[in-house]
C-alpha cells in the first residue's frame, strides 16, 4: 500500500568522523546503505526524492535529485529542501547513514497519519529521532523562520507545529530491537553494523 506521503533521503553531511567517505556509499553486508534504502522504499511512496549537493554521484538511481536552498548546512536545511520540493502534503525522511531502516516500522508512522498532524516523531527512550519521521509541508514556514536566524537545531520548531509523539512500546511492535535507528557517523559503528548483521538483527536486503 503507497501512502499520500512522499519518501525522502538526506545526504548532505560532510562525512568527517568517516575520514570524508559518503556514508551513502558505504557496503554494509553486500549491498550499500543507500541501496537499502531505496530498497525500503519501494511500495510505499510514489515519489521519492534525495537531498543532496552532490547530484552527479546518484544518477544511478531512478528518483528526483534536490539540492539545498539555504546555504547553512544542517540537517534542518535538508528537510525544507525535500519538504519544498515534495508533491505530497507529507514527506517521510530519513539520513543516508540509517542501514538497518526497516520498512515496517516506515509504516506503523505512516499508519499514523492524518491532515491534521504536521510531525510524527518516533520517541524512545534516548530521546526524538527527527531523522526517522514525517513532516508537513505546513512545516516549511517555520523552518525558513529559523534558518534565517541560523538555528538549525531541527526540534526548536516543534511547538509552532502540531506534532505526534509515537512511544516506544508502540515501535518496537514494528522493530522489536529498534534497528532502524541505528546510524552510521564513525569507522567504530560501520564495524558494529557488521556485527549487527552476523548477530541477525540488521535487515536483509529484499
Amino acid at each position: 500500500m503507497k501512502y499520500p506521503c512522499s519518501g525522502i533521503i538526506l545526504s548532505g553531511g560532510l562525512n568527517t568522523r568517516m575520514g570524508g567517505k559518503n556514508k551513502a556509499f558505504l557496503s554494509v553486508g553486500s549491498h550499500t546503505i543507500m541501496d537499502r534504502l531505496y530498497n525500503t522504499f519501494q511500495g510505499l511512496f510514489d515519489e521519492v526524492l534525495l537531498v543532496t549537493n552532490n547530484t552527479l554521484q546518484y544518477l544511478s538511481w531512478d528518483l528526483t535529485i534536490v539540492t539545498d536552498l539555504f546555504p547553512i548546512r544542517s540537517s534542518l536545511t535538508g528537510i525544507h529542501a525535500g519538504l519544498f520540493h515534495a508533491s505530497a502534503p507529507h514527506a517521510f525522511i530519513t539520513a543516508c547513514d540509517t542501514p538497518f531502516l526497516k520498512k515496517e516500522l516506515i509504516r506503523a508512522l505512516l499508519e499514523e497519519l492524518e491532515p491534521k498532524w504536521d510531525v510524527i516523531i518516533p520517541v524512545t527512550e534516548e530521546g526524538n529521532e527527527p531523522l526517522c519521521a514525517i513532516y508537513s509541508k505546513r512545516c516549511i514556514k517555520p523552518i525558513e523562520h529559523q534558518l534565517k536566524n541560523e538555528a538549525p537545531k531541527i526540534l526548536n520548531f516543534f511547538p509552532n507545529v502540531k506534532v505526534k509523539e509515537i512511544p516506544e512500546a508502540q515501535l518496537r511492535s514494528a522493530d522489536p530491537h529498534l534497528i532502524s535507528f541505528f546510524n552510521i557517523n564513525t569507522p567504530e559503528e560501520f564495524t558494529a553494523s557488521e556485527k549487527l548483521l552476523r548477530a541477525d538483527l540488521g535487515q536483509p536486503l529484499r
